[in-house]
C-alpha cells in the first residue's frame, strides 16, 4: 500500500471520532408543555416524569420555552428545590430561551423562580448519567447535588449565561484539531 493511501486511511479512521462528539439537546415538556405551571394537581409532578423518561449525559443542553420575563428557569440545590427557595440561585435566566449545560454527572435541580410556581409543580430533577469508559465495566452512578460542583457560569446581559454553545464549539474545535495531528503524525510514520 503506498503513503497516499495509509494516509488517507488513516485520516479517515481518525476522523470518525468527530462524529462521536456528540450531545442532545433536550427541549423541557417537549414541544406540548414547556416550561409552565402544571394544569392540574394530578400534573404536579410532570417534569419528573418527563426527566424520568430521558437519558442525560454530561455535555448535553436543556433547553426552556417560557415568555421572556413572565417566568424564569433556577438552577437550585437540593435543599432550595426542597424548600422552593429562589433567593440564591445557582442559575438565573428569565429570557424566555434558557439553555442550561448539563456540565457533570449527578442530579441538577430546577425550580421556576415566579412565587407560588414551584409549589404548584413547577420545578424539576434531572439526573445526569455517569460517562462510561470504553471497555470498562458498569460502575454504579454517583449521586451529586447541585452543591458538588455548580453548572458553568458566565455573566451576560441581565442573567448568568451557561456557556453551553461556547463548550460545543470547543468540543468540536479540539476534535476536529486533533484529527488534523493524527493525521498529520500519520503522514509521517507511514
Amino acid at each position: 500500500m503506498d503513503s497516499s493511501k495509509v494516509f488517507l486511511l488513516f485520516f479517515l479512521i481518525s476522523s470518525i471520532q468527530v462524529f462521536f462528539v456528540t450531545c442532545t439537546q433536550f427541549e423541557v415538556g417537549d414541544k406540548s408543555n414547556g416550561w409552565e405551571v402544571p394544569k392540574s394537581k394530578t400534573d404536579q409532578d410532570m417534569y419528573n416524569q418527563w426527566a424520568s423518561k430521558k437519558r442525560f449525559k454530561v455535555d448535553d443542553t436543556i433547553y426552556f420555552s417560557y415568555k421572556k420575563n413572565t417566568d424564569s428557569v433556577l438552577v437550585v440545590t437540593k435543599d432550595d428545590y426542597e424548600n422552593c427557595n429562589s433567593d440564591q440561585p445557582i442559575y438565573f435566566s428569565n429570557d424566555g430561551y434558557s439553555v442550561v449545560l448539563l456540565d457533570r454527572p449527578g442530579l441538577f435541580y430546577f425550580i421556576s423562580g415566579v412565587a407560588g410556581r414551584c409549589e404548584k409543580g413547577q420545578k424539576m430533577i434531572i439526573k445526569v448519567m455517569e460517562p462510561v469508559a470504553a471497555g470498562a465495566p458498569n460502575q454504579s452512578p454517583k449521586d451529586h447535588s447541585a452543591t458538588d460542583s455548580p453548572p458553568q457560569q458566565n455573566a451576560s446581559k441581565n442573567h448568568k449565561a451557561n456557556g453551553a454553545f461556547a463548550v460545543s464549539a470547543a468540543v468540536s474545535s479540539t476534535s476536529i484539531i486533533l484529527c488534523i495531528i493524527i493525521s498529520l503524525l500519520g503522514l509521517f510514520f507511514f
